[in-house]
């Protein structure tokens, strides 16, 4: 795994306005069905990581527990973020392969269809 290359393709993301941040937006993300990808970060609670983990399960959403809040946020030019949803396909799927492509959870159901 290139955590720079993933990070750089993250801050990308960002700019193109394809990524959301926070619990709420997060959230919200994963259950209108947006999300393609979530990340955690290592040092989220334990509370947060159990319910994003739960919820990608429920919608069979990628999840990846990835980097801290502060490298997470900085990557995307914000403050420390817990978590992040990417809305993108594209951006999605490369963060994947950056990610050693295996997710803790299933891939969201049109993603077997690209």
């Amino acid at each position: 795994m290139r955590p720079d290359r993933a990070l750089s393709l993250l801050g990308l993301a960002v700019k193109a306005g394809k990524v959301v941040s926070g619990e709420f937006s997060t959230e919200s993300s994963i259950k209108s069905h947006k999300a393609k990808l979530v990340i955690v970060t290592e040092d989220a609670s334990d509370n947060t990581r159990k319910k994003f983990q739960d919820k990608c399960k429920f919608y069979n959403v990628p999840f990846f527990i990835y980097g801290t809040k502060n490298t997470l946020g900085h990557a995307m030019g914000k403050q420390d973020r817990a978590c992040a949803a990417v809305e993108d396909r594209g951006f999605a799927t490369n963060l994947e392969t950056l990610f050693g492509g295996s997710a803790e959870y299933g891939k969201d159901s049109d993603h077997e269809a690209d």
